[in-house]
């Protein structure tokens, strides 16, 4: 009988025969959701950092950009992570990145993002949002807020992303207005369908495009420039004001340039500080007053005429004209009518004045210069008296004069400062020598920046930085310190109490046994925040053992924390601005 056993296997070494009928296996093509979209448009227009806080919807796509090489540093408060981005925009001209939740995490956010758009630094907020359908139809959806219609009157520019096949192009619009004209805070509003929507992943990556030019030169009018060194040529008592805006442009080189080859004297704004060096000869620092009054022709670079000059009014001279260069024209003749605008992007339009110099020669009065470098001489001396003290308790005079000698023997660590008079006193305190390398509260001179700003810093540029804070300012954003332990960031963060905003000897009405409301607590230790989160930490009682930590904790560069202790009569309320600040209309003491 014939063995079939072998008939219906193959036999062994050999191959099965070809079942040329079957049909062929399926092919399912790799897929990916529009999270993955959104990362790799971000990674393709040169995005390599982001913050945030992560949850519903948006956790997975903070893992996601990780996957693509886009370091996420992630905090502790939303306002906090979004000042970090804001920061990132401003040291490097790239965007900074925001990410956050819907709803209060949008808000919180939005704080930074609608504060980098007043003071023009480049950043992006990206927040997932819940489905749009029950929103529109006030349905009561989980966080149910009506993101992007809040968001417009704050920013710049604000989008919102339905389908994920349109992603890449609302991060290039959201890229271009960020960093284009003005600088200022974009909002992306991704909605959750669209972050969840699937894919193929060869149709994704198709959708990629790299923006051509997206911050087009504006070149400013020929009769412009004309108009304004002619103003300046005539001009007998000329000064220069450097605005931050300076500073965010990198046209440091053509001020130093265009300072030098005229010789008129300059003053810097709080955060334009170092565009020129404080200490350069024609540096007018410390006679605004001088400036103010007496100027003739006042050139603006990258300033404003807002309530931080007096919007133009006050003690100005009332027969003097200004020159102002300007991206916006918009901001032309806001408050002071502007005899010269020159109208184009800072680089553009000092390249165009500095070319054209040679054809003028300045009518300064022989006695300007000399008269303010004599004057700025003789207020420097008596300042220094003011820093020399070492008082024990300290007042802030006392604690920045110990804290002047190692940060103007570390030029490169970059300032983070806030506060009342913690943040006027430092301002006048400490000469800074290199551009962009203070950060404060600016334009809308708010409290609660502190950590963020020197998060972001340290990791936008890799350098030193020491923040000094106000113990209430630090109040707004102390639990961040944890971020800088939590990524072993060289931040030194010097606390200076006083126990209270403005000082601690606030005196609480008899109506009542509660503290005053300036008051907080002369007996904090805030160093103790430090120990918690594994940083090193100091409590500094005299001037000679600050100067001693300071040095050693920038040195170390490790996160550290010292709690400077002040006297609790040190400062007094900052900021008397008098339209601000209107007189009662009642007696509060009856």
């Amino acid at each position: 009988m014939q063995d079939n056993t072998k008939s219906n296997t193959a036999v062994q070494g050999q191959k099965p025969a070809c079942n040329c009928n079957a049909a062929p296996a399926p092919h399912f093509p790799e897929q990916v959701t529009g999270m993955y979209i959104l990362a790799r448009a971000l990674k393709n227009i040169g995005i390599d950092t982001m913050y945030g806080l992560v949850g519903i919807p948006v956790t997975e796509m903070a893992y996601i950009a990780q996957g693509q090489g886009i370091r996420f540093v992630g905090f502790r408060h939303e306002q906090q992570a979004g000042m970090a981005a804001a920061t990132h925009g401003y040291v490097t001209g790239k965007p900074g990145v925001l990410l956050t939740v819907s709803s209060l995490g949008f808000l919180n956010g939005l704080t930074a993002t609608a504060n980098a758009t007043v003071n023009c630094y480049p950043m992006i907020q990206i927040s997932g949002s819940s489905v749009r359908e029950p929103i529109d139809l006030d349905q009561g959806t989980y966080e149910g807020l009506d993101q992007l219609n809040i968001a417009k009157p704050m920013v710049k520019a604000a989008y919102r992303v339905n389908k994920a096949e349109d992603i890449p192009t609302a991060v290039v619009r959201a890229y271009r207005a960020a960093i284009s004209g003005r600088p200022g805070g974009v909002y992306l509003d991704v909605t959750t369908p669209c972050l969840a929507q699937i894919v193929d992943h060869d149709v994704a990556e198709a959708l990629l495009f790299q923006p051509v030019d997206p911050q087009p030169a504006m070149i400013p009018s020929p009769d412009s420039v004309e108009r304004a060194l002619q103003m300046l040529s005539q001009a007998r008592k000329p000064a220069i004001l450097i605005g931050k805006g300076a500073a965010q442009a990198r046209v440091e080189d053509l001020v130093k340039e265009f300072v030098e080859k005229t010789g008129i004297p300059f003053y810097p704004m709080s955060m334009a500080k170092g565009v020129l060096p404080d200490k350069h000869p024609l540096s007018a620092l410390s006679v605004r007053s001088t400036i103010m009054e007496d100027a003739d022709v006042v050139m603006l670079i990258g300033a404003r005429l807002n309530w931080l000059l007096s919007r133009g009014h006050g003690k100005w001279n009332r027969e003097g004209k200004f020159i102002q260069l300007e991206i916006d024209p918009k901001e032309i003749d806001c408050n002071r009518p502007i005899a010269a605008p020159v109208v184009g992007d800072l680089r553009s339009s000092l390249e165009a004045m500095i070319a054209k110099l040679p054809g003028y020669k300045m009518n300064m009065d022989s006695q300007w210069v000399p008269g303010i470098q004599a004057e700025s001489q003789a207020k420097n001396a008596k300042f220094e008296e003011r820093l020399a003290p070492k008082t024990v308790p300290m007042t802030h005079w006392s604690a920045l004069g110990a804290a002047k000698k190692v940060i103007e023997a570390n030029p490169d660590v970059i300032l983070v400062n806030e506060g009342a008079n913690t943040l006027d006193d430092t301002r006048d305190a400490i000469d800074m020598s290199l551009p962009r390398h203070r950060i404060d509260c600016a334009t809308w001179a708010i409290m609660g920046m502190g950590m963020g700003s020197a998060v972001g810093a340290a990791v936008a540029t890799g350098k030193s930085v020491v923040a000094i804070e106000g113990d209430s300012a630090f109040g707004f954003s102390g639990m961040d310190f944890s971020t800088i332990c939590r990524f072993n960031l060289p931040v030194t963060v010097c606390v200076f109490n006083n126990g209270g905003i403005y000082n601690g000897i606030g005196v609480p009405l008899d109506k009542t046994s509660d503290p005053a409301p300036t008051t907080l607590d002369i007996h904090a230790r805030y160093d103790k925040l430090g120990d918690a989160f594994g940083a090193q930490t100091y409590y500094v009682t005299t001037p000679d053992d600050f100067e001693k930590a300071l040095t050693e904790a920038i040195a170390s560069k490790k996160p550290c924390l010292i709690d400077v202790q002040l006297a609790a009569d040190a400062g007094k309320e900052s900021g008397h601005i008098g339209y601000l600040n209107p007189t009662p209309l009642i007696d509060i003491t009856v």
